[in-house]
């Protein structure tokens, strides 16, 4: 207010006197004078604010968060302005709230300001400090204050769906295929009880019936204690857009731990190993807080356009792991992947089950099928053909792959979590593994 005053004052005094020096030169000292004035009430009724910030530690991807900041005043100066507050939020976060503009707290009050933030990309985040805009008593100035506050934490995919009941029935649904079931192959005997209507006659057991007088049958349950484990391509053959703001990598490792999730909810032990654009190994593992280890080492990895190897990997795989084990690689497989795959895959179909999960690229089948209209110039049909060959050749190379008894899937990125299910508890229920 002091400041707009003085300015009107000398938009008068040049209007009424626009030829009178003296004037120009009296309000030109007194603004600044007022100016000097107001700079020294800033800094001898500075307001000594102190603020802390709170907000979880674990975030979920997607999901907005609330941050709240309580305000409360050190010293007991007489001067109340306003403030203007700017949290340095992380770049893996977005937020429209800044400025928040409050007036200072008196002495012994407390303010508390809320606000949502909302994260945008997996990893560990940091909000390192606070900054505060003081105005003078005048408004000829603002006094700039940072408050060091660190809080920090990590970004999760987001999977509240796991905790809601019905979430595997759900996931399969969504697939729209129907498991095989294969009674007595892929099994193991739990225990016997009487017979009901509904059971087969090859559940009977007859020396139990004839023991006891009644029919008494077989109870199975799905076998338990074995082991999967993913292998994920970070390099550049999943670095892949799919829409604005996400990359084939990220669809595909939140498929990955679902499928490890699914793992462990049959009582068998899950692991997971990411090659490409870093290399990270986690041995399988049973128990509840499985799944809590393979989310935490794998929180922050990240898809770039390095260079990977596919065969790699699954060495490393035959010299660590002891047991049987699923295998799935998940990865952008091509032409040129034929001959370092041509001798590892064989070795390691003898000692486990290999599911090679090939991503599919909508843009390349977009550009071979036309969309269903004819090409308008010979640029356009040269493209289409090209797009066409390298499909036919991706193709061939997956038929050579079953041919030898390998396993393989093809999926977009937003069908793959559900088929990637459903092909484990294929592979379970039938007794492949």
């Amino acid at each position: 207010m002091g400041a707009a005053f003085v300015i009107t004052c000398a938009s008068a005094y040049i209007f009424l006197f626009p030829h009178n020096r003296s004037v120009w030169y009296t309000l030109v000292i007194v603004t600044v004078v007022c100016a000097f004035i107001d700079m020294i009430l800033l800094r001898i009724t500075q307001i000594m604010l102190n603020i802390t910030r709170n907000m979880p530690v674990t975030q979920v991807l997607g999901v907005p968060s609330k941050v709240e900041l309580i305000v409360s005043r050190n010293n007991t100066r007489f001067y109340q302005g306003k403030i203007q507050i700017f949290d340095l939020y992380d770049p893996f976060f977005t937020c429209n709230a800044f400025p928040i503009r409050i007036k200072a707290p008196k002495y012994g009050e407390i303010i508390r300001v809320c606000y949502e933030v909302t994260p945008v990309e997996r990893g560990s985040w940091e909000f390192p400090a606070c900054e505060v805009l003081i105005s003078s008593p005048l408004r000829f100035w603002q006094l700039k204050v940072r408050y060091e506050i660190v809080s920090q934490g990590r970004i999760y995919s987001n999977f509240n769906m796991l905790s809601a009941p019905g979430a595997l029935k759900a996931l399969l649904k969504q697939a729209g295929q129907r498991t095989v079931r294969k009674r007595g192959t892929g099994l193991e005997f739990d225990s016997l009880r009487e017979g009901q209507p509904s059971d087969s006659l090859r559940t009977v057991d007859w020396r139990a019936t004839a023991r006891r007088g009644k029919v008494i049958v077989r109870q199975y349950i799905e076998e338990q204690d074995q082991q999967v484990l993913f292998i994920l391509d970070s390099g550049y053959r999943l670095h892949r857009r799919e829409g604005e703001d996400r990359v084939q990598f990220d669809s595909a490792l939140n498929a990955a731990l679902f499928l490890s999730w699914a793992a462990l909810k049959h009582g068998d032990a899950a692991g997971g190993a990411v090659f490409g654009s870093e290399d990270r190994w986690v041995s399988p593992r049973r128990g509840r807080h499985a799944i809590t280890g393979l989310m935490n080492a794998f929180y922050d990895v990240k898809s770039t356009s390095a260079p990977s190897s596919v065969s790699a990997p699954l060495e490393n795989a035959l010299s660590c792991l002891k047991r049987r084990t699923f295998i799935v690689l998940i990865s952008n497989f091509r032409e040129e992947d034929e001959e370092p795959l041509s001798w590892i895959l064989p070795q390691a179909s003898k000692r486990h089950l290999v599911l090679l999960v090939n991503m599919r690229e909508p843009e390349a089948e977009a550009l071979a099928f036309g969309a269903g209209r004819q090409p308008l110039s010979e640029d356009e049909l040269l493209m289409q053909a090209s797009a066409y060959a390298y499909l036919a050749a991706r193709r061939k190379l997956i038929k050579r792959w079953e041919a030898l008894g390998i396993l393989t899937l093809e999926s977009t990125a937003a069908s793959l979590t559900p088929l990637l299910i459903t092909s484990y508890l294929n592979v379970k229920r039938s007794g492949l593994l």
